[in-house]
Order: structure tokens, then sequence, then C-alpha cells
């Protein structure tokens, strides 16, 4: 890792259940040049002078690295670094086996359990996981050699069918409803939504009471919905999230209206913050024709009242307004939502000091 002199960015590591099991950055271990050996499970050795050992829980995972950047001015520093950080093999390794490949000729309705079965036996959840597991033996999750749902009987067939349908449901009505998260004027406070690695704690994560989720089931159902509305976010000590769905009269938003969002003050962040657009159902982002698909402290010629406030207005249609076009944040025409990040957030958004405003209806 090259040295960040002093700038904003994280490296997030994630294990094949989506946990985040350590972080490499600002936050976590300085802007200082590093280097890290990064180790599979069971792995045994020596840890080469001057390096830190990041032990990965299952054999695949992922690094996602995020970078602040203050606009195109900036751009060639954060590629700079980018350029400079490097991941190199150690020593002789035999060539990585890549991933299982699930059976393709199983019917297209039951796919989904067949990547379950395949995926699950080939990176196994941590031990106090297995116990879930093994209550999906019946479904044929636990077999080994050829896939149970090649030819799997009709009843089976028919209740993993409605089983995988009424579960996407359940999750979408739990996301919209804040899955059990404090609602603050329409937004869903979700700061612990990724508390759900409770068994590994690597360098730049906090094992600690408040960022665990004591109740299992609760964990994995969170974890469940991060994966189909929030893949990969981080702790909320890294950066607090909150999607929103409804406006300050509690109707779902739409593009088929116009809605102020009003900051004063904007949120208490020490790296940065920003508000994505998002469609629904798919979660994706929003193609517009200033290709402005995210708002936030380092949108460049925001205009702030005389009193410090910022007025963000929503819409599908560009707004006439000089000053609402420069804080425009384009929406679908239909439904969307929004997601607020802060980045290293201060202590005022977890204690209720700092309250997110809420969307008003203007048209």
């Amino acid at each position: 890792m090259p040295d960040a002199g002093g700038a904003y960015y994280v490296l997030q590591f994630v294990d094949a259940w989506t946990d985040n099991f350590a972080y490499v950055g600002k936050r976590a271990t300085g802007t200082a040049a590093g280097r890290f050996l990064l180790t599979g499970p069971g792995w045994s050795g020596e840890v080469p002078d001057g390096a830190t050992q990041i032990a990965f829980p299952t054999a695949v995972g992922t690094v996602i690295g995020r970078w602040a950047c203050d606009g195109e001015a900036d751009l060639e520093r954060v590629k700079r670094l980018q350029s400079a950080l490097t991941l190199e093999p150690v020593g002789d390794q035999e060539p990585a086996e890549g991933l299982p490949i699930p059976d393709p000729n199983v019917p297209e309705e039951l796919q989904f359990w067949e990547k379950l079965r395949v995926y699950s036996q080939a990176y196994p959840p941590s031990a106090q996981d297995l116990v879930a597991q093994q209550a999906f033996a019946p479904l044929g999750l636990l077999e080994t050699g050829p896939s149970p749902y090649l030819e799997a009987p009709p009843d089976l067939a028919s209740v993993l069918t409605a089983g995988a349908e009424a579960g996407r449901q359940s999750l979408t009505t739990a996301l919209k409803s804040g899955a059990g998260s404090e609602v603050v004027n329409g937004w869903q406070l979700m700061y612990h939504a990724f508390d759900y690695n409770d068994d590994y704690f690597e360098i730049g994560t906090l094992d600690s009471p408040e960022w665990r989720i004591e109740d299992r089931s609760k964990a994995l159902g969170l974890r469940a919905g991060a994966a189909m509305a929030g893949l990969w976010g981080n702790h909320g000590y890294e950066a607090a999230y909150a999607p929103i769905y409804h406006d300050s009269e509690g109707n779902e938003l739409s593009g088929e209206h116009t809605y102020t969002l009003t900051f004063a003050p904007t949120p208490p962040v020490d790296a940065f913050w920003s508000i994505t657009m998002y469609d629904l159902p798919e979660f994706y982002l929003v193609d517009n024709p200033i290709d402005r698909y995210s708002i936030g402290d380092r949108t460049p010629g925001l205009v702030f009242a005389d009193d410090g406030s910022l007025t963000i207005t929503l819409s599908a249609v560009a707004p006439t307004d000089p000053v609402a076009r420069a804080n425009w944040l384009p929406t679908p025409a239909v439904g969307f939502r929004p997601m607020l990040r802060m980045y290293s957030p201060k202590p005022e958004v977890f204690d209720g000091t700092f309250e997110i405003p809420p969307f008003v209806r203007t048209r």
C-alpha cells in the first residue's frame, strides 16, 4: 500500500459470506505506506519482516478499495495511488482452482438453490452458522456429487421455487420498512446493518458488543438484506448508511414528483458524505443527462444559502431555477431509493445530535 499523504481511503476485506473481517485505511491503519500478507484458511508460515498478516476466513474473498476524490482536478492523484497499490503472490504456489461451477443443466427456477449448494460447500460458513446450514439438509443443500436438483421431485421443486420467491418478497418488505432499524424523517438509520460478522476480527475491525448482533437469526436476515440492496457495505464506524423510501408525508418516493432536501447543517463527517440515486426494484444507478449519479460535499458548483444550509432538489425533469439546477440530483421517472453515505462519521451521527432532514414534496 503506497503512502496516501493523509487523504482518505479504505480497503475493505470481505469473505465469501460478505462478512467484513478487516480494514486498511485512514481510520484503521493511517495513511503511511504499508505491507500486508493475505493468507487463506489453515495457512501456517512465517510472516515477512515489515508485513502484517490478514487471515481470510474463506478460500475466496474480496478487497474493495474506496478513494476520496475531490473532483476532476484530483483524479490524477487518485490514479497514481491506485496504480501504486500492488497485489502479488508470495513464493511458489499452485495455480488457483477458481470458483466451483454449479451444474448448468439444473432447471432455471432451481439455479438459486444449486448455486447455494455448490458455493456453501466450497466455502463453509463459520462454526456457529453451520447449525443454520444443517437445517436445510432436507432440501438437498448438503448433498455432494451430482446435483439433486437435476431431476428434483415435483413437490420438492414446487416448494423450493415458492420458497425462493417468498424469501425475496420478505426481504423486499423488510427493506422498505427499515428491517428493524430506527427510522427518522423517513430515513432508515442502517448504522448497524453490516454488523453480522460475529466470528472474524482482523486488523481495523472493532470487536466490541456495540458492533455485534447478539441475535444470530437477525444477523443472518440482515446479511441477506445487504446482499439484495447494499452489498459490501462497511461497518458503521467506517461508513454510516441511511436509505430512504418515503417522503415527509409517508408516501413512496416517485419521479412523478419533485422533492427538496435541506441540510442545516450538512452531515458531520471526518471524511466525506454523499447521496446516491438508485432505481427500484433493482437498485441500479440512474442514467441522466448531466451524468450526476450522486451529490455531496465533493460535488463542484453547489450553491449554499447565506445561513450555510444546502437545499438539494430531486426530480426527473431538470429544474429551471439556477440554484435548484446547480444542486440537482436527477431521479428516474418512477420509483427510486436514495442512499446517504457518511464516511468516517462523527459521534453526532450516532448519538442523535445530527438529524437527517426529510424529503419534502414540492410538486
